[in-house]
């Protein structure tokens, strides 16, 4: 018998099934992630497992050296990649269109096109790597239909102003993985909750950030399930399915973190 499911299936995909786990709802710091050396720069493990709509969801940061690469030529990938610059200036080619993305910059990548990353500048780049691979079949077409792969910076998105501060809209789309992703940028000013605690069918991300209008110190408290968590610039907040949650802002002054949303 297990002679025949080695046959019937990969050993890589036999491995995953037995340790996969659900992806748990927490902050997750950027200080306690493991600082992995590599030959062009640096790696930091933060998070992987399974989610209710997601058989792969994980999240890495890397940084590049300067005038360096990771991998030294294009390559595909069936997980649908999404590219958040956390610092530097970071170039992204995907399926032929070229762009620099800088701090806050994003490139949204359906699965199967050519990618190419590269750290041009004289100073090192980090950027965070959300691996996404769905429950539901795969929809290339879906992806294409709605736009395909997606590079954009931040000042290339309007900031609205609101009562407590104000929101920059990324984008709210299918994609080859999800039926629905969403994602926006919100600042808090004064010592608001984003909302009330809440909960939605949809998993979701938070990843403080400082602004590019002068912030320098993002911080912020996460009711998760009833139980306050401290978070700062860097760390990542995943939310699963209908967890009860909210954001407050903590800071001297204005806290601004990306949200995204999937199903």
């Amino acid at each position: 018998m297990l002679k025949l499911l080695f046959l019937l299936f990969p050993v890589s995909q036999l491995v995953f099934a037995q340790t996969a786990e659900p992806v748990v709802s927490k902050v997750y710091k950027w200080s306690d992630a493991q600082v992995i050396k590599r030959p062009k720069g640096e790696a930091r493990p933060i998070l992987e497992g399974t989610t209710p709509h997601f058989k792969l969801f994980k999240v890495h940061a890397t940084t590049v050296n300067p005038k360096s690469r990771m991998r030294d030529s294009e390559y595909t990938q069936e997980n649908e990649e999404l590219l958040i610059v956390k610092e530097g200036v970071l170039t992204v080619t995907v399926e032929g269109k070229t762009k620099e993305l800088k701090p806050g910059g994003i490139a949204l990548i359906m699965s199967g096109d050519k990618r190419s990353v590269v750290n041009n500048t004289d100073t090192p780049v980090t950027y965070y790597v959300f691996q996404l691979n769905s429950v539901a079949p795969l929809d290339i077409e879906r992806g294409k239909s709605a736009g395909g792969s997606l590079l954009l910076n931040w000042d290339e998105t309007e900031f609205k102003g609101h009562d407590k501060g104000g929101r920059r809209n990324f984008f709210d789309r299918p994609t080859s993985m999800s039926k629905r992703f969403e994602m926006h940028v919100t600042t808090l000013t004064g010592n608001w909750m984003s909302h009330p605690a809440h909960r939605h069918p949809a998993a979701e991300i938070l990843l403080l950030v400082n602004s590019q209008e002068g912030e320098t110190d993002s911080q912020a408290k996460e009711t998760i399930d009833g139980v306050w968590h401290d978070s700062k610039v860097g760390d990542i907040i995943f939310l699963n399915s209908n967890v009860p949650h909210g954001l407050q802002n903590t800071s001297k002054g204005s806290c601004t973190y990306f949200a995204f949303q999937f199903e």
